[in-house]
């Protein structure tokens, strides 16, 4: 519960509530409210608390409601400021990595470069909100796409050492989604796709993209941090 981040947030940053209060701009009284689950968190309030007591972006708020077509900059910067080194160029824009992820998924022309991204995030970021990402979804249909980049990202973790700690929620999350896996075939994204390319996708794919009924020519020998 984001109630209980907050308190063991500021206890580990070596704060009193009313040192925390005052820098946060509320009352004792107020996040002692909070703390205790007595009042809801604000978004606003619960970035300010993130960047305070130094939290981990899956700390951060998920948004209210699912995102529809974003700004591909603004992803870019989402994943610049949860550390993907592919854009550690931009001005970071701190985000929840479970919501980044599914506002990547929901993109009916996603670029390339921003897909590459997503395995990564869930190799850097093992411990994200793995419930609330599997739910939205399946909500939109969106499972297969999930569990393909699910399923690359554990073959990057079973090759490579640095990513070790996330081979098992990464195993686990696999086998939940494999048994909402949809028959319908779908896109990594580019719904905008020439039909020659689809034709040609449907012989050419590889054999995990087949599975996961993804029209996608991604491979994990592709991207550049599983070398």
């Amino acid at each position: 519960m984001m109630s209980e981040r907050l308190r063991e947030g500021r206890l580990k940053a070596g704060l009193t509530q009313v040192e925390a209060a005052r820098r946060l701009g509320v009352s004792q009284p107020y996040l002692s409210q909070l703390e205790k689950g007595e009042r809801p968190v604000t978004a606003e309030l619960a970035r300010a608390a993130a960047e305070l007591y130094r939290l981990p972006a899956t700390a951060l708020p998920m948004p209210e409601s699912s995102p529809g077509d974003v700004d591909p900059q603004r992803l870019a910067r989402q994943l610049a400021g949860l550390g993907y080194p592919g854009f550690a160029h931009l001005r970071p824009l701190k985000a929840n990595p479970a919501a980044v992820v599914l506002g990547c998924l929901m993109q009916q022309d996603l670029e390339v470069r921003l897909a590459e991204a997503l395995p990564w995030v869930l190799l850097a970021y093992p411990d994200l909100d793995w419930s609330w990402l599997v739910r939205h979804a399946k909500l939109h249909d969106l499972q297969n796409r999930l569990g393909f980049l699910v399923a690359l990202a554990r073959n990057v973790a079973t090759a490579q050492p640095q990513f070790g700690g996330a081979l098992g929620p990464l195993s686990s999350v696999e086998e939940q989604l494999e048994r909402a896996r949809l028959v319908r075939e779908d896109t990594l994204c580019r719904e905008s796709m020439p039909a020659a390319e689809r034709h040609w996708l449907q012989k050419a794919r590889s054999p995990l993209a087949r599975h996961w009924n993804v029209l996608s020519g991604l491979t994990a020998d592709q991207l550049s941090y599983a070398a």
